[in-house]
């Protein structure tokens, strides 16, 4: 479920304890769950890491991105339940791979990546993989503005719901808040992305900046079976603030007069107000 919210807040919350610490070493740990995705390979992880200081913490849409002072990087995409910790997981059986940090302080002396499916992926990027993945994205959402959006849109005839999930034509947008944004803009899904006019792409410029920097100072959204975790292991707290997702058959809070309507769009669940997005 991480999406540019929950990565973004997992970035934020790791930084300060992962940012010019040394990796002693990588543990890849040894469970009966699904495997997890390395590449190019657990061995190359770990002849790559040894000794070498993490130099940037930061985000690559909803991947997070541990650079270091070799110039490589390392990409962990948490994907549906994938989750980057300071502090001890929610179980232990699905623990995946800890950085053993050194020499050790009073800080936290370790990162981990837990990940309840198994879904998640690790890669080691050297800069020419790192720039053949960006050019591979579209632009980050929280970078977009109006004249981004007039030009990406009229590349789809695709329904707008549909085209925000696209992460080569904007990165970063999942299922959750793609609803949220649509309502916020007041935009019907099935609307088709390259006949938004003017002013509809105005209001999707700013629902989008709106929605996803405030579930970020809310830390995300840990909705029901409680997956999503920031980094210290505590719930998100934006589920509380959604206004449309999960919410089918509600009445409109923002209308007072619509009743949330749950539809599948590309096999993902949208949900609207059919009076507040006509």
């Amino acid at each position: 479920m991480p999406e540019l919210p929950e990565v973004e807040t997992m970035v934020r919350g790791i930084r300060g304890d992962s940012l010019n610490r040394i990796i002693d070493h990588v543990e890849f740990v040894r469970i009966t769950r699904r495997p997890f995705p390395v590449s190019p390979s657990r061995q190359s992880v770990l002849k790559a890491t040894a000794n070498r200081t993490i130099v940037d913490v930061s985000r690559l849409a909803k991947r997070i991105l541990l650079t270091l002072d070799s110039g490589n990087c390392l990409v962990v995409e948490p994907r549906m339940t994938g989750l980057l910790l300071i502090s001890d997981p929610p179980t232990i059986e699905h623990r995946r791979v800890v950085w053993h940090f050194q020499p050790e302080t009073s800080k936290c002396n370790q990162l981990e990546f837990w990940d309840r499916r198994g879904l998640g992926t690790l890669s080691l990027l050297n800069p020419d993989s790192m720039n053949s993945l960006r050019s591979r994205l579209g632009p980050d959402a929280l970078a977009m503005t109006e004249a981004d959006w007039a030009t990406r849109l009229k590349m789809t005839s695709r329904e707008i719901k549909v085209a925000l999930l696209d992460q080569k034509l904007v990165a970063g947008i999942g299922n959750l808040y793609a609803s949220e944004i649509l309502h916020r803009a007041g935009i019907s899904p099935k609307r088709k992305a390259s006949t938004l006019t003017k002013k509809q792409r105005q209001n999707l410029n700013e629902a989008t900046q709106h929605i996803l920097n405030e579930a970020i100072r809310y830390e995300g959204s840990t909705l029901g079976d409680g997956t999503y975790r920031n980094a210290l292991n505590q719930d998100g707290g934006y589920q509380n603030k959604h206004l449309v997702y999960q919410r089918a058959d509600e009445v409109c809070s923002t209308c007072g007069k619509g009743k949330i309507l749950r539809t599948v769009q590309a096999q993902r669940a949208t949900f609207f107000c059919p009076k507040c997005q006509r």
